[in-house]
């Protein structure tokens, strides 16, 4: 899985104690198709395809925050996204056990993301 070098730099000055977590969900995220890319935009890391997929809210220490661009869009079978407006969502992640456990409804939203550009 490449990353890009600006994103790994950020990483690098990232002084926050879910680093590793965010590292994580920026992996899993990255893992779930080889078309995803990402880029920093909004002083943070930004996943991208025909488009912006979802930004981390950086200034989180409690868990890593995911934000989906457009998530009221898409299908969330496994209820992971929260929010109630017209556009985004929020993924939120505790811990590594809780990314394990919501790892396959996060790519699957990945890949809806994909599946609705391409379709």
């Amino acid at each position: 899985m490449p990353t890009s070098p600006d994103v790994d730099a950020w990483f690098e000055r990232y002084d926050n104690p879910q680093k590793a977590l965010v590292d994580a969900v920026r992996r899993a995220v990255l893992d779930a198709d080889p078309r995803v890319s990402e880029t920093i935009k909004w002083q943070a890391p930004t996943f991208v395809y025909k488009g912006n997929i979802a930004s981390f809210y950086p200034k989180t220490r409690t868990h890593a925050s995911l934000m989906f661009h457009t998530g009221a869009t898409l299908p969330d079978p496994d209820g992971i996204l929260d929010g109630a407006g017209d556009v985004s969502r929020v993924a939120k992640f505790a811990d590594q056990a809780d990314l394990d456990k919501k790892r396959a409804a996060l790519q699957q939203l990945v890949r809806a993301w994909i599946a609705a550009k391409d379709g």
